[in-house]
């Protein structure tokens, strides 16, 4: 019986290209379609549950950059979409740069996301630090963060008892926060993270008129840093169309277009869709 049984044809097309062939030894040859480039790490999960890895090692932890907004998502984002907060991005903030250097203008939370304004992030996520103080007390702000960044944070939490500072390590800068496609992937198929993926496609899908057609991806890409190399950027996306999730991480170069690009070609994903 083939792993990928359960799985939708295409995306058995797709695993076909990329499985190393002690991973899946009765895979048929697939000529036509797109495999894995090298350096590219998948991990895959389809209708059966069953987590698949393929390219390079999908298991190693790196920086996860942009998806970090999606923690954030999940932290604060109904505070935020219920506040409708609006931030205008100039490129520098409070002494902190964004990705983009000429800013991304005016956006709200819809638009930060897709765009990974780390400004707006930033902006906003000082602002809740400020209400878990008032709410809840040094400790259980910090307690929330710790909890809701935990599986990304290993033992780099910062020292103390209250509430970190909110700086840009904390919206994906620097290596603080850290992912490979494995864990990323069970942390997106964990229930606890079913209100955040909701709400991350919602916000993704915004601006698509058949973002209710079954089938629909939604796409989160980014870039990260590349430890030991300030100037360079590798990229993640992950994305989901409800019935198979996935996460690639694509090698040192390679920035956020390339991750959607990429995603795209290996999930076989058809115009429109």
């Amino acid at each position: 019986m083939w792993i990928i049984k359960s799985l939708l044809l295409t995306f058995a097309c797709v695993l076909c290209a990329a499985a190393p062939p002690a991973l899946n030894p009765q895979a048929p040859p697939a000529s036509n379609q797109a495999p894995l480039l090298p350096g590219e790490a998948l991990a895959i999960v389809g209708p059966d549950g069953v987590v698949h890895l393929f390219g390079e090692d999908a298991s190693r932890e790196l920086p996860m950059g942009s998806l970090a907004k999606l923690v954030w998502i999940k932290l604060a984002g109904m505070d935020w979409a219920s506040m409708d907060v609006q931030f205008n991005c100039t490129g520098t903030w409070q002494g902190c740069h964004c990705w983009l250097a000429k800013g991304h203008g005016k956006v709200d939370l819809a638009k930060a996301l897709q765009e990974s304004c780390n400004l707006a992030f930033l902006a906003w996520g000082r602002w809740s630090a400020g209400e878990w103080k008032r709410d809840y007390g040094e400790g259980g702000g910090r307690a929330l963060m710790e909890d809701a960044f935990g599986p990304f944070l290993g033992d780099r939490m910062p020292p103390g008892e209250g509430i970190p500072a909110i700086e840009p390590p904390w919206i994906g800068d620097g290596d603080l926060l850290r992912a490979s496609p494995a864990t990323m992937l069970t942390w997106l198929q964990d229930p606890a993270q079913e209100a955040a993926v909701r709400m991350t496609k919602r916000l993704l899908l915004s601006n698509r008129k058949n973002s209710d057609k079954p089938g629909v991806w939604w796409i989160n890409t980014g870039t990260a840093p590349v430890p030991g190399d300030p100037g360079s950027t590798s990229a993640w996306a992950a994305g989901s169309n409800g019935s198979i999730t996935a996460v690639l991480h694509l090698p040192r170069g390679r920035g956020k277009a390339d991750g959607l690009d990429r995603f795209r070609a290996v999930m076989m994903i058809p115009p429109g869709l």
